[in-house]
């Protein structure tokens, strides 16, 4: 590559706090400073230090816990950002603004406001509908139409947006650190021989964590050495889930809570099966290409953000959602049958392969390129088109 582009990838969400979002920008980063690209992530904060904790991240904006998709979006409603948001773009010049979650309050939509760049935004949500979108609409217009390019992660994530702002959407997925999840050693304490069920989410009802727990005697009858692993984020040991393991005597139910990053591949090594029983609100689901890159088949729901990632019969089964009888029984078609899990489990690592992050980041960059009127071969013409006057010939915004 001839020249490089001055990214800025923008997150809605507190950037301490584990999450989707900020596991895809913290990708992005990585892979485009890898491929010659200077990278900054903008986000909201709780950790007052941040900046000087991490390179190449702007705290903006403290952080406020919102209800939201049967979740807490942590992010920032204050709207004195501008002066702020403006000192870093009169500072850093970049050549792409990159927001995610672009109407999210508060940061997104002011940083596309000032933004003279190329403004890229990647639409990660879904849900059936959403009161913010519908009477918001009016205001968040003028942020829409502030975007150059719109990317969803999904075919649920669009038709999700495209309820509300009707535009060109290229559907470029999440992806997956291949190398992490496919090469790894299961866990010694859970390689005893034992069928092991791996839930990995936070304790939340659209995840859908009662489900499995309910259809866990039923496994429990048919294999009795079951156990059902659980991790993730959450305060495991309050939240219902766990008590009401405990009050039905569901002894095999491994409560491990959030783990090290180090140690999650080794915990997707060490299952049999992996289960994902989410109700809804799922835009794509990391955890699926997770589980296939380190070979695990899946039982999933049968929901639209999960058909993107997992077809039937093929890397896993899907279920109907909400459904505890047809999930126990998925999952034991899969205890009992080891040939059609390593069918699986090689089908699905072969999958994955296509969400590895240096492809996802090869397609964005060519995005790019695209929302720019250029082919990849002019890209650094757009470069020096853009710098240092670039406010004044800005590519039009495409619908």
């Amino acid at each position: 590559m001839e020249a490089a582009l001055k990214i800025a990838l923008v997150s809605p969400y507190d950037f301490p706090y584990p999450g989707g979002v900020t596991q895809h920008v913290t990708h992005l980063q990585r892979e485009f400073e890898r491929m010659g690209h200077q990278v900054r992530i903008i986000a909201p904060s709780s950790d007052r230090q941040l900046e000087k904790h991490m390179d190449g991240v702007y705290r903006v904006g403290r952080v406020t816990r919102v209800p939201a998709n049967g979740s807490i979006a942590r992010i920032t409603l204050s709207f004195r950002l501008s002066r702020r948001v403006r000192d870093i773009l009169r500072n850093e010049r970049f050549d792409v603004v990159h927001a995610h979650e672009p109407l999210m309050p508060a940061l997104p939509p002011t940083m596309l406001r000032y933004s003279d760049a190329l403004n890229v935004g990647t639409f990660h949500a879904h849900r059936g509908s959403y009161y913010g979108y519908f009477y918001g609409r009016p205001v968040l217009k003028r942020v829409f139409h502030n975007l150059d390019g719109r990317i969803a992660v999904s075919r649920a994530a669009k038709k999700f947006v495209q309820q509300y702002f009707q535009a060109r959407y290229t559907i470029i997925p999440n992806g997956v650190d291949y190398p992490r999840f496919a090469h790894a050693e299961p866990l010694a304490e859970l390689s005893d021989g034992r069928p092991n069920i791996l839930f990995v989410g936070r304790p939340e009802k659209r995840k859908g964590l009662g489900y499995l727990i309910r259809a866990y005697p039923r496994i429990k009858n048919a294999f009795p050495d079951a156990r059902v692993v659980v991790a993730g984020a959450g305060d495991w040991e309050r939240d219902r889930y766990h008590s009401y393991a405990e009050n039905h005597g569901l002894r095999d139910i491994l409560f491990l809570g959030e783990q090290p990053a180090a140690t999650l591949p080794s915990l997707y090594h060490s299952a049999d099966v992996f289960c994902a029983p989410a109700i809804g609100g799922e835009s794509f689901g990391v955890v699926l290409l997770e589980a296939m890159a380190a070979g695990v088949p899946i039982v999933a729901s049968d929901i639209e953000g999960y058909r993107d990632v997992v077809s039937h019969g093929k890397q896993g089964l899907l279920v109907p959602p909400k459904d505890e009888v047809a999930l126990a029984d998925a999952v034991c078609q899969l205890l009992q049958d080891r040939g059609t899990r390593v069918e699986m489990a090689t089908a699905g690592q072969a999958w994955a392969l296509h969400f590895a992050w240096p492809q996802v980041a090869e397609r964005i960059l060519h995005f790019y390129g695209d929302r720019a009127r250029l082919t990849e071969a002019e890209a650094p013409t757009w470069v020096n088109i853009l710098n240092p006057n670039r406010s004044a010939v800005k590519p039009a915004a495409t619908s």
